[in-house]
This record gives structure tokens, C-alpha cells and sequence, in this order.
């Protein structure tokens, strides 16, 4: 299993943090693979330091990778979770009250965006 974690709204508007596991099938001695899950695109993205986003929805759904610094995200509910380079995230909050995100590490940060259809 590949662990990711979902944001996404409810019925009411609300965000929250689901953990999600994507199955591995095992492919001999090139590793686990995944199915193939479809995809549209792929951004490349760099924010500085300082990068504090008060409330806001995804432009999309879409894959995060994170691929250095860390971040912090807040839903709509006030849970907050940390996320680092490698973390995997699913961002489906295109609607309701959205989600905070800001950088904890005064680097520039890098992530690749895997947007869905």
C-alpha cells in the first residue's frame, strides 16, 4: 500500500483529512507498481519562504508531491497536519470553505501538481 492523504469538503462546505492507501501489485523485480490512474497534467511549482495562504479551495483536483520543505495545512474544522518532502497528498476541496497552507521551513519550496480529471 502507498499511504496519501485526501482533503476534500463534505456536504456542508466543511474540509477534512481523510488517510487513503493506494494498492501495490507486486511486478516482480522492478518492485510494486500501482494501477495506472489517469491524469491530465503536470505542474512544476516553487513558492518562497514566506509563502502563508489564508483559506482557499483547490483550482482542481489534483496530486500534490511534495519534493522538499514542509508545510502545514489547516481544514475549514481547525485539524491541522504537517506534511514534508516525499508526502503524497490528494486535494479534492474544489468547492465549500477550503483549506490554509503555509510553508514551516524558511526555504523555497518545490512540490509537483498531477492534475485529474
Amino acid at each position: 500500500m502507498f499511504p496519501i492523504t485526501r482533503v476534500y469538503s463534505d456536504s456542508n462546505g466543511d474540509s477534512h483529512f481523510e488517510d487513503v492507501e493506494i494498492p501495490l501489485n507486486e511486478a516482480g523485480s522492478i518492485g510494486r507498481l500501482s494501477e495506472v490512474l489517469p491524469a491530465t497534467g503536470v505542474v512544476f511549482r516553487e513558492v518562497e519562504p514566506s509563502y502563508d495562504w489564508d483559506f482557499h479551495t483547490a483550482p482542481q483536483k489534483q496530486y500534490i508531491i511534495l519534493l522538499d520543505g514542509e508545510i502545514e495545512i489547516e481544514t475549514s474544522l481547525g485539524q491541522k497536519r504537517i506534511f514534508k518532502a516525499g508526502d503524497v497528498l490528494l486535494v479534492e476541496d474544489t468547492t465549500g470553505k477550503g483549506h490554509k497552507t503555509k510553508n514551516l521551513r524558511p526555504i523555497k519550496r518545490r512540490s509537483i501538481f498531477i492534475t485529474l480529471p
